[in-house]
């Protein structure tokens, strides 16, 4: 009876250090998300700000840096991965993200042929 109770309270003990290592990757996680999701709001804001580059510049910067953030938010705070135990997730978010794209491609694509066929000539 003895033995059974010592593994049990051996894998009790590697849990609670797994857990606390996980919390450890996790503060970590978040520092590094955190200070990479400052600098990628402050370097478009430096740039806006100073207007030296032409507005279609800063527009594909701003969106380019955008994008990296998005990314950024995903893989340190949100901690998606391609592990199998993060798979659902990942498929979820694609689907929304194709989703959003075919609502926003067909909405664009009817305003654009309200605005050739009303227009008055």
């Amino acid at each position: 009876m003895a033995q059974h109770n010592a593994p049990a309270a051996h894998g009790a003990h590697d849990s609670h250090a797994h857990a606390s290592h996980d919390t450890h990757a996790s503060f970590k996680s978040y520092a590094i998300g955190f200070i990479l999701a400052v600098i990628l709001t402050v370097i478009p804001f430096k740039i806006v700000m100073d207007g030296n580059l032409d507005k279609g510049t800063i527009l594909w910067i701003v969106l380019g840096m955008a994008a990296v953030q998005i990314l950024v938010h995903l893989k340190y705070f949100l901690h998606l991965d391609s592990s199998s135990e993060q798979r659902s997730n990942v498929v979820a978010l694609l689907f929304t993200a194709l989703v959003l794209v075919i609502v926003l491609a067909g909405s664009l694509w009817i305003m654009h042929n309200l605005n050739t066929n009303m227009m008055v000539m």
